[in-house]
């Protein structure tokens, strides 16, 4: 009777890409959103805030399309930045059935110091690779998302989280 052998591969789950990518996007969320904490913000936050500090007016349809989110999840966001000052939703006066949003002076000031954050926190998450390595994993899953989504340039996020 033949036995079935399995290979030595196929039995370390560390090594299957999906899990890389889902527990290196969580390492790199959890250093993003320890990061933001002190301005009040998370990861999430922090995409919304890449998406909006274009300066062009921008629907909140528009913010989640960007972010990969759905419209309820982007509203319980926005919600969220609304109440803490840093977005301001208007009727469109071209369709008054959208909101534009828009940074608040204060969601500008919040958007600068994120980046300065989100930076130093992605540099630690890249720390234990060479700078020559981390480019080339930027570039590769740029690569990856482009060719998944033809046409579409990636988001800032995840809803990547930052």
């Amino acid at each position: 009777m033949a036995t079935v052998s399995t290979p030595a591969a196929a039995a370390d789950p560390h090594d299957v890409l999906g899990y890389l990518l889902k527990h290196a996007n969580q390492r790199l969320a959890a250093l993003t959103d320890a990061a933001l904490a002190p301005l009040g913000i998370d990861g999430k936050d922090f995409g919304a805030l890449r998406v909006l500090a274009g300066g062009e007016p921008t629907s909140q349809l528009q913010v989640a399309q960007r972010l990969g989110v759905d419209r309820t999840t982007m509203v319980a966001l926005l919600d969220a930045l609304e109440r803490k000052g840093i977005v301001a939703r208007r009727p469109d006066p071209a369709d008054r059935r959208r909101n534009i949003v828009e940074l608040t002076e204060q969601g500008h000031e919040t958007f600068a110091r994120a980046r300065v954050e989100h930076a130093g926190a992605e540099g630690r998450f890249l720390a234990a690779i060479d700078p020559d390595a981390a480019a080339q994993l930027r570039r590769t899953l740029r690569a990856l998302v482009e060719r998944a989504e033809p046409g579409t340039p990636p988001g800032p996020g995840p809803a990547p989280r930052g």
